[in-house]
């Protein structure tokens, strides 16, 4: 964020914090953000975002509300590691640190979902505009202010996270003196961005604090926060930055080669030991500096308390504009010496000198044009060639081709690494790349880029339809499938752990980390109705079922023969292959056949009559006598 634009999360002084909360009519036309924060007046605007007061109204408190630009936060790679940012800074609760309470997202008009972080709202200035208003500031304040801020670079160095835009914007000064550091994660968010270095002058500020191992685009730690802490001390002792150039590129060679002028060259009142506290933590190598944020403000508070500081002024540093002693060229030699002929000796007159002198001026000559030539090449060997800097083009978003096409007429090198990214319409493209865009490197750094190659890839195996469900799924992952899942169905009347189907189908392409579904059949069948239903087709149909089947017969007449009267199972019931069910079918009783005897009769037969007595008239008693016959009177 530019250092000219107007960047804080509070209130100037003479304009108090309205903590009441707003009044029904003001809430109906106030915009809401995320249905919970009233959105009131704008506290500021820069090139990447804008800082708007509002009012939380569930917990009934005064808020800030940063909403990045629309522009940034169209990319989907800066909404992620926005998001990444914000939700690390808002686990860091320090008395010197803005508190972060909360994020989200607002989906614009037409479908950006633009993030927003809701932080404290604070009542005060930001040291840019503390410095911008001329004040002078005490050496003592100055350490003072420096102490606060690396009590919240100490806090959030424990909780690894690097702030890595520290800088007079970013720190505010409430009216009671207490120190407030702020953004904390948003610099790396917006470093990893496909902004660039030119696209707003917000990245001349920030350049006149960065580090030499972030101007060369090398990877960070926390001394890379106590060099910009260092810069900002020696911005408040001084009025001004330690390096000021026209770009830059510029400022960021300056960071790399050049030595600072002591703090004290521009502020007598300015002690040693201040000056050896500020040149130390601006040290160019990292190793040279303060460790920690701790070791630093403890040196601090020793020289407030009259103390000595531990560190100790770099040599030559004390006075940048004292007086140098150079040694004196050593001055040539009379050429009258040279001439071993005394004028006197041998009488010549002067013409004849003169003419014999002339040989020997000129290769005296000849050698000191060759000696200073030879001098002349040996310094400019000597001398540290100045590297060329150059910017690290956005690359995000190119071709291979394109991306190296690009860093070789900014004359880098690139080296390609892959990732294999699910986002098809990524695939084939720069999606990262390391230095972040925006950086300032020596011509002929290497640039990684990471292209998006997509997911890898397989096809669905034929075969497995009918197969058992657990072979299945072990084909699929020999196959290098890894999220492959199994659906019973229960309507299924395939055999139990059968797979009946597979989503994607069989020999079509996917991503191996694509869902792939089988479906088998849980092994349930439906009992058919079979109830006045011949014989024939319950044993038809059990046996494809696979239910074992008893039969049973019951003589009737209400039923045809061979035809079911009932079965054990009811219909349509759900039940395992190899249920039994007994089904009773119906038997026509046998018919009943008529006798070939006579009927038995009620009338008295011929056997039955009773015999006559026998006669004694004539004691005939042969047996041979008619019954019939009357007897005559």
């Amino acid at each position: 964020m530019n250092d000219d634009e107007t960047k804080d999360f509070g209130n100037s002084p003479t304009e108090p914090i309205d903590s009441a909360p707003p009044t029904r009519a003001r809430r109906a036309a106030a915009p809401m953000l995320g249905g919970r924060y009233e959105l009131q007046g704008l506290l500021g605007r820069g090139g990447m975002a804008e800082v708007r007061r509002a009012y939380d109204t569930r917990l009934g408190r005064p808020v800030a509300i940063k909403q990045l630009r629309t522009d940034l936060a169209s990319d989907p790679m800066f909404q992620a590691r926005f998001r990444r940012e914000a939700q690390s800074a808002a686990g860091l609760n320090h008395p010197n640190i803005v508190a972060v309470y909360d994020t989200g997202e607002e989906v614009n008009d037409d479908g950006t979902a633009i993030p927003y972080i809701v932080m404290e709202l604070v009542e005060g200035l930001t040291l840019r505009e503390v410095l911008r208003d001329d004040r002078k500031i005490l050496p003592e304040r100055a350490l003072e202010i420096t102490q606060g801020i690396l009590d919240a670079l100490a806090y959030s160095h424990t909780a690894g996270i690097i702030h890595r835009d520290i800088k007079p914007a970013n720190v505010m000064l409430t009216p009671q003196g207490q120190v407030k550091v702020m953004d904390f994660g948003i610099a790396r968010a917006v470093a990893d961005s496909s902004a660039t270095m030119t696209q707003t002058a917000a990245v001349i500020g920030t350049a006149q604090y960065l580090s030499p191992e972030q101007a060369r685009g090398e990877t960070v730690d926390n001394r890379s926060d106590i060099y910009s802490a260092g810069c900002v001390l020696y911005e408040l002792l001084t009025g001004r930055p330690p390096f000021i150039g026209d770009s830059p590129v510029s400022v960021a060679y300056q960071h790399v080669r050049e030595q600072p002028v002591p703090p004290s060259h521009f502020d007598p009142a300015v002690t040693p030991d201040v000056d050896a506290i500020c040149l130390k933590a601006l040290s160019k190598d990292p190793d040279d500096r303060y460790h920690d944020a701790r070791e630093m403000r403890d040196d601090i508070s020793r020289v407030l308390a009259g103390q000595s500081a531990t560190a100790m002024l770099p040599v030559g540093a004390a006075d940048p504009d004292a007086t140098r002693v150079v040694p004196a060229a050593a001055p040539l030699a009379d050429p009258d010496a040279l001439d071993p002929d005394d004028e006197d000796a041998d009488g010549e007159d002067e013409e004849e000198r003169r003419s014999k002198k002339a040989p020997i001026i000129i290769a005296l000559a000849v050698l000191l044009v060759v000696a200073g030539a030879l001098g002349l090449w040996w310094w400019n060997r000597s001398q540290p060639v100045e590297p060329v800097l150059v910017q690290v083009p956005a690359l995000e978003g190119s071709t291979q081709a394109g991306a190296e096409s690009t860093l070789t007429n900014q004359g880098l090198q690139s080296t390609v690494e892959e990732t294999k990214g699910a986002d098809d319409e990524t695939v084939g493209t720069v999606v990262d790349q390391d230095p972040p865009a925006g950086d300032i490197v020596e011509q002929g750094s290497t640039v990684t880029i990471t292209i998006n190659v997509g997911p890898d890839k397989g096809a669905i195996p034929s075969g497995l339809v009918g197969m058992d469900v657990d072979e299945a799924q072990s084909e699929l992952e020999d196959a290098g499938f890894t999220n492959v899942t199994a659906t019973a169905d229960e309507d299924s009347d395939e055999p139990e752990n059968q797979v009946i189907s597979v989503d994607p189908s069989s020999g079509e392409e996917v991503a191996l980390d694509d869902p792939v579904t089988l479906t088998y059949s849980e092994g349930l069948v439906t009992v058919p109705d079979w109830v006045n239903g011949p014989r024939e087709d319950v044993e038809s149909e059990a046996s494809e079922l696979g239910l074992d089947v008893s039969f049973s017969t019951v003589e009737t007449y209400d039923t045809p023969d061979g035809y079911v009267v009932s079965q054990s199972v009811d219909p349509d019931s759900r039940v395992t292959r190899g249920t039994q069910v007994d089904v009773v079918v119906a038997e026509t009783p046998p018919t009943v056949e008529p006798s070939d005897e006579p009927a038995p009769s009620s009338e008295p037969s011929e056997d039955d009559s009773p015999s006559p007595s026998p006669s004694n008239d004539d004691g005939d008693d042969d047996g041979s006598s008619d019954p019939t016959e009357q007897p005559t009177a």
